[in-house]
């Protein structure tokens, strides 16, 4: 057993969760990829390592994981729910073009909201979407080819 297998069991087991292989390998997939993955990108991520993983599995633990304050849930668009291990307070921007989620730094604290005074705030999220400048590039060299 590596030593980032061990200190994924012992991060589950501090959160109380039973560390299984599959959530442990669930849990190591969120933290080497970092790309705001959903349900169907960790099964395939997994599927030949782990043949007998289930959907099913991949949802139960990513619930549990959410509960316990392990990952965060990133709804940004209502088709689709993507799961981030950093769960510190930054914000997202999701490129239209290839789709790929980007953290940045924000401070939610300086966003002022006097409209909600008096109301229980229970989570803040900051989404934007756009175009990355790797997209942006492809996007001008392709209309820079057409207009020749």
């Amino acid at each position: 057993m590596n030593l980032l297998f061990q200190d994924l069991s012992t991060e589950l087991t501090r959160r109380n969760i039973r560390p299984s292989h599959q959530r442990i390998k669930v849990l190591e997939y969120l933290i080497k990829k970092q790309c705001h993955p959903g349900v169907d990108q960790i099964f395939k991520g997994l599927q030949d390592e782990i043949p007998t993983l289930s959907k099913a599995t991949i949802y139960n633990t990513l619930n549990l994981f959410v509960e316990t304050g392990l990952v965060k849930m990133l709804s940004i668009e209502d088709k689709e729910t993507r799961y981030d291990i950093i769960t510190d307070t930054h914000g997202h921007f999701k490129c239209d073009q290839c789709e790929a989620i980007f953290n940045f730094k924000l401070d939610l604290e300086s966003i002022a909201a006097e409209e909600l005074a008096g109301f229980k705030v229970s989570d803040k999220n900051v989404y934007f979407k756009g175009v990355c400048p790797k997209c942006l590039l492809n996007i001008n060299h392709i209309n820079r080819k057409e207009q020749n």
